[in-house]
């Protein structure tokens, strides 16, 4: 059975050739001082790349078939998955973008991103562990009492404790407002009583403990989601020392049975049965979601990583297949159809790691510096890197299964456990229609599109880069993208007088609009590594010449998708508008 190897080589041109991560960060200084470049790029990249190959990989299928489960109260993890996420904190991977100040390397977003496609690539169900928990630190680290953080993070950097986000209710999905838990002032702390569901990684017997972030009401909370407030909730209680003590109000009713993921223990947590779980003010009071909020560009950028991660592990397992399966007498990753589907998946993965990692280099320069103009180019990319990343990855996984064949179809092979654990990533942390939504009425429209107008510019900049090339692949660059950019360009004027006008209109056409944007950042960022491996082309490599292929090949085959995405904004929605509910 194939296994991933993390495809290191071109995760290192688009860090250190595309990217050019050392210069694009010389003027933040921390950076600077810890010598970020192509030296540490590649001991980074490989060290990861060894440990999901011979750690976390080999795990996936156990994981799947032998799934966690819940019995008298505790939660059981499959075979090996405890080991591996020691290795993981001994490591200091969860840690690799965070302070040194809280035990972290302390290095760019980018090197965090890289890790974290590795780690979904490997292994999905278990990488949620460390991605949480670093969701849950970033929470601590950015709303916490010097307490808090002295208490939780170094212990979570390193791997000890692990973090859960405790947001859904049964009565309350993504309607966060008419949430039922409660947390009742008791002295220095607070007793949370309530029930969440799909809590992923909430109970487990894999770290020594779990700190659970809560969201829950005060008694005198006003009405809706403007009264929610955010509580830091420890498995066991923390000790002066810093040790764990007592176990806290807090089990595990049941784990679910998924889909996918069945590695991950997606839990069912009962917090205050008896007296009230013990829990700590995170931020102010009745500001739980803006506190929660705070994370939310790192989660979603996180959650797309696995769309791609998954990908690229499909395609992998796709493409040794097809050299090894012999049909009318050769292998069948010679015949016309197979070569389409294995192509398509190599030019989606590649253009989604671009596009990735180039806006993981700005959410660096908007934390770091302040800088506004980047923070509001992270908020705009983020739903579409979120939404379109996880759409592609369940389209490219299914293409996996298909290249398998009938063989994909059985669960023997292993192709059918991409598509589904991946199916997961287009329903949490915000579906895609609320990421769609989100695009169009918070982040397009608060602005009158001003950030999106900028961002188009920089396509028409590599757009005319490209223009009057003697190469072949430049030159049908320059076309296709130049006609992707201009559809945009009319669907993001027509979705935004449709959002003065008639708002209805405009969110009718919100998910194909992010749709067709995420073909074209695709294309934008593949066409800057074409520009790039243009540059490179003549020292023999054949990554180069490679690279310019794939890039025609998504402009000529992929990108024309954002065409038809932008025709379906343009068209009248009205038969949308219009048909009635009960003929549904």
């Amino acid at each position: 059975m194939t296994t991933y190897r993390a495809p290191v080589e071109d995760m290192q041109f688009v860090i250190d050739e595309l990217c050019q991560t050392k210069e694009t960060l010389s003027d933040i200084e921390r950076f600077a001082e810890l010598g970020v470049g192509s030296e540490l790029t590649v001991m980074l990249l490989d060290e990861s790349a060894r440990l999901c190959a011979e750690v976390m990989a080999p795990l996936r299928r156990t994981g799947d078939q032998q799934p966690a489960v819940c019995a008298d109260g505790e939660v059981t993890v499959p075979p090996g998955f405890a080991d591996a996420l020691r290795q993981l904190g001994e490591g200091g991977w969860a840690g690799v973008s965070a302070p040194i100040e809280f035990g972290g390397q302390g290095l760019p977003e980018i090197y965090g991103t890289a890790i974290c496609e590795m780690w979904s690539g490997a292994n999905m169900a278990l990488s949620l562990a460390p991605i949480l928990s670093i969701g849950a630190a970033l929470a601590i680290l950015s709303h916490g009492t010097d307490e808090q953080k002295n208490t939780y993070l170094e212990k979570i950097y390193a791997g000890l404790w692990t973090g859960a986000m405790c947001l859904t209710e049964s009565s309350a999905g993504s309607d966060l407002g008419v949430m039922k838990a409660r947390a009742v002032p008791a002295g220095d702390h607070y007793r949370i009583h309530g029930q969440k569901i799909f809590i992923s990684w909430g109970d487990h017997d894999a770290a020594e403990n779990i700190v659970y972030l809560v969201l829950a009401k005060l008694p005198d909370a006003p009405a809706g989601s403007r009264g929610i407030s955010l509580f830091i909730v420890p498995k066991y209680l923390v000790n002066e020392d810093g040790g764990v003590g007592e176990r806290n109000d807090v089990h595990p009713v049941s784990t679910e049975h998924k889909l996918g993921i069945h590695g991950s223990p997606t839990c069912v947590m009962a917090f205050g049965d008896n007296d009230g779980a013990v829990g700590y003010l995170l931020g102010g009071e009745n500001q739980g979601l803006s506190c929660m909020f705070t994370m939310m560009n790192e989660a979603r950028l996180k959650v797309g990583l696995q769309g791609l991660g998954a990908a690229d592990a499909a395609y992998q397992k796709a493409v040794a297949h097809a050299r090894e399966r012999v049909q009318g007498g050769v292998p069948i990753i010679q015949h016309a159809d197979v070569k389409r589907m294995l192509l398509t998946m190599k030019a989606g993965t590649e253009a989604m790691r671009a596009f990735a990692y180039s806006e993981a280099l700005t959410m660096d320069r908007a934390q770091h510096l302040r800088d506004a103009a980047q923070q509001a180019r992270i908020d705009l990319m983020i739903p579409i890197i979120k939404a379109w990343f996880t759409e592609m990855g369940e389209q490219l996984t299914s293409l996996g299964v298909q290249v398998h064949g009938g063989m994909g179809y059985v669960e023997e092979t292993g192709a059918a456990q991409y598509l589904r654990d991946v199916r997961i990533t287009a329903i949490y942390e915000g579906t895609n229609g609320i990421q769609a939504v989100d695009l169009v009425s918070r982040k397009l429209a608060r602005d009158g599109g001003a950030a999106m107008t900028g961002m188009l510019q920089e396509v028409q900049q590599t757009v005319d880069a490209c223009a009057g090339s003697a190469v072949a692949e430049l030159a049908a660059i320059h076309s296709a993208l130049g006609s992707a950019l201009a559809q945009a360009r009319l669907s993001t004027a027509r979705i935004l007088v449709q959002y003065r006008d008639n708002r209805e209109a405009a969110l009718a056409g919100a998910f194909d609009y992010l749709m067709q944007l995420g073909y074209l950042m695709g294309g934008w960022h593949l066409a800057r590594s074409a520009l790039a491996a243009q540059q490179r082309a003549a020292n023999g490599n054949p990554f180069y010449p490679r690279k310019l292929q794939t890039a025609r090949y998504y402009m000529e085959q992929i990108l024309p998708r954002s065409i038809s995405h932008g025709q379906v904004v343009l068209n009248d929605s009205a038969a949308l508008q219009n048909y009635a509910e009960e003929w549904l």
